[in-house]
């Protein structure tokens, strides 16, 4: 193991990453609060500064995947596509199937200058969640409980709001509804088998109604669909913990783009795109498998100085006082001043963990395949 290697395995750096994390996002969302009396009087004005406040935190994680991990993401899709990157309003669609899916996402939004205005229709649950629900509950993401007798006016109502939004916007939909298991997938597969629907071998059944309503909503802003199908080289199974650790991943996304003028307005023919489109994604995985890579031509976007330049900010204003505090509470000598300073560690490492396992296969319960479920399907 190399000296870099040794550093970034060291616990206590892993904890200082993570508190700047935490108190930056902290000061983020009190001042995305404070930014609510704008709503009334300049709507874009407040969609502008929180879109701005939210690159400030997500781009953390995004330097965590890029310059602490080193882990970079290869395109398979021709320049054409890429051209338009950053340059119009689209739905993506991107298979569930890792921990780190979402971070492999949004990197390539910070390259593309979207980060800091990219949704996502979110399961209900996800707005508990401190920093990262308080932030999206600010940027206006649509949460879902994916019961669409419940959802169905939310829904409508936080897609329609989005059509004036000033900023370019990629929207994010996991249309599996759920990551991929090994048990989910055989109840998917049960519930293919008696619809009639060719099986998959890699994805989930996708359930239509999200991407049916997202784009009916949003028909007349959104201009295009990227269908993005994302897997790592070696047979990696990536992590967040493991980015945290310092581990380098490679990642490899075929992105395809459909115009929306393409895709039928039909609801039961749209519907049939989709299944459609994930039987082809299936595809693209089969050969991914065989051969190593997608098919089709390789860019790799360069990576960008900010995220770094945002963290060493952060790191800056917020450690500095930290370091100084510790070095003052160790020379006291104080035995209760020493004590009550490795509680507020031991509270900091647990809050950084329990963070982390919001993102864990194994920690992110679903109902998928309960009947209520299967009937949502």
């Amino acid at each position: 193991m190399g000296v870099v290697a040794w550093l970034k395995s060291l616990f206590i750096l892993q904890l200082l990453i993570g508190f700047v994390f935490v108190v930056s996002g902290l000061i983020i969302n009190f001042i995305q609060l404070c930014t609510c009396v704008l709503w009334p009087i300049n709507k874009q004005l407040y969609r502008k500064i929180n879109t701005r406040l939210a690159y400030s935190l997500w781009s953390q994680l995004v330097m965590l995947l890029e310059w602490w991990s080193g882990t970079d993401c290869m395109l398979y899709t021709d320049q054409a596509t890429v051209d338009k990157f950053g340059k119009e309003h689209v739905i993506i669609i991107l298979n569930h199937n890792y921990e780190i899916d979402f971070l492999c996402g949004w990197t390539m939004c910070e390259r593309f200058g979207v980060l800091g205005s990219s949704k996502v229709l979110a399961k209900h649950e996800l707005l508990k969640v401190p920093l990262v629900g308080w932030t999206w509950y600010f940027l206006e993401i649509v949460f879902c409980k994916r019961r669409w007798e419940e959802d169905k006016e939310t829904v409508f109502s936080g897609l329609n709001r989005l059509k004036d939004y000033p900023e370019y916007m990629w929207f994010l939909l996991y249309c599996e509804g759920t990551r991929f298991t090994e048990q989910k997938h055989q109840i998917s597969m049960q519930v293919a088998e008696s619809k009639g629907l060719p099986k998959l071998k890699y994805h989930l059944l996708p359930r239509t109604k999200g991407f049916t309503t997202t784009l009916q909503c949003l028909k007349g802003t959104v201009k295009a669909v990227y269908d993005v199908t994302l897997n790592f080289k070696d047979k990696q199974n990536p992590t967040l913990l493991g980015i945290v650790s310092g581990k380098t991943y490679k990642a490899d996304m075929s992105i395809r783009r459909f115009p929306v003028e393409e895709i039928p307005d039909d609801e039961k023919e749209c519907a049939d795109w989709l299944h459609k489109l994930y039987q082809e994604k299936d595809a693209l995985q089969e050969y991914y498998q065989k051969e190593g890579c997608f098919p089709g031509p390789t860019i790799k976007p360069k990576r960008r100085v900010w995220t770094l330049l945002n963290f060493l900010f952060w790191a800056t204003v917020l450690l500095s006082p930290l370091i100084n505090f510790a070095w003052d509470v160790f020379v006291s000598g104080s035995p209760l001043l020493i004590i009550g300073f490795m509680i507020f560690l031991i509270v900091a490492s647990v809050a950084v963990r329990r963070l982390i396992g919001v993102t864990e296969v194994k920690k992110t319960g679903s109902s998928y395949g309960n009947t209520e479920a299967k009937k949502d399907n």
